[in-house]
C-alpha cells in the first residue's frame, strides 16, 4: 500500500537529474518501466557519431528533440542539460529527483566505468565508444569526467537549488537524495529492488 502511494506521489512526468555516474539512467529506466511511461535520456538524443554534441552545434535541433521525446502525457527523462529541460519540458514536470551523491563515490563510479566501457569496447550514443586514458588527464577539461565532477558538485547543487526557488517551478515536487542509503530508502519506499552494484 505504501509503495502504491509512494509511486502515485511521483507522478508521470519526473526527471531524474545528478552528475556523471550518479545513477540517473539506472534509476530513470527502472521508473519508466514502473509507471509504463517512456524513458527519455538526454544523452542518446544529444550526441551524434563522432562524440558530436548537439547541445553545442545545434542548440534548436536537440530542443526539438528533447520536446518531441516528452511531448507525451507521461515520461521519465534520465539526464541534466539544465538550460534546455528548463525551456522544453519543465514547465509539465512533477518530480525532480536530484541525486547528489558524495563525490568519492562518483569519482570511483566514473573511473570504474570508464574502464569497462573501454575494455569491453561498449557501443554508446551513435557509433561512440568511450576512452578511459582521457578520463585522467583533468588538465584537458573538456576530456575529462574525473574533472567535471570534481569541479562541478557545487554548480550543480547551486543549480537545483535555484530551481526550488524559482517560482515557475513551485508546481514541482522535489526529492534530494545525498547519499546511497537515502536512494536505496527511496527504492525501498517505492517498491524496487536494491540498486545492482556498481
Amino acid at each position: 500500500m505504501m509503495a502504491e502511494w509512494a509511486v502515485r506521489a511521483l507522478g508521470k512526468r519526473i526527471h531524474v537529474n545528478g552528475l556523471s555516474c550518479s545513477g540517473k539512467s539506472t534509476l530513470g529506466a527502472e521508473l519508466s518501466a514502473l509507471l509504463d511511461v517512456p524513458c527519455v535520456e538526454l544523452d542518446a538524443l544529444n550526441w551524434l557519431p563522432g562524440w558530436v554534441g548537439l547541445n553545442a552545434t545545434d542548440p534548436e535541433r536537440f530542443s526539438g528533440r528533447i520536446r518531441a521525446a516528452t511531448s507525451g502525457d507521461g515520461w521519465v527523462v534520465a539526464g541534466s542539460y539544465a538550460r534546455f529541460a528548463r525551456d522544453t519540458f519543465w514547465p509539465r514536470l512533477h518530480t525532480m529527483i536530484f541525486l547528489d551523491l558524495p563525490r568519492g563515490v562518483l569519482l570511483v563510479r566514473v573511473l570504474r566505468r570508464s574502464w569497462q566501457r573501454w575494455r569491453k569496447r561498449e557501443l554508446l550514443w551513435g557509433t561512440n565508444y568511450e576512452t578511459f586514458w582521457p578520463q585522467l588527464a583533468i588538465w584537458k577539461k573538456e576530456d575529462s569526467l574525473v574533472w567535471w565532477i570534481w569541479t562541478q558538485q557545487a554548480r550543480k547543487r547551486d543549480e537545483m537549488a535555484s530551481f526550488r526557488a524559482d517560482p515557475a517551478t513551485r508546481h514541482v515536487r522535489f526529492v534530494h537524495l545525498r547519499s546511497l542509503r537515502e536512494i536505496e530508502e527511496f527504492r525501498r519506499l517505492l517498491g524496487l529492488p536494491p540498486a545492482p552494484l556498481r
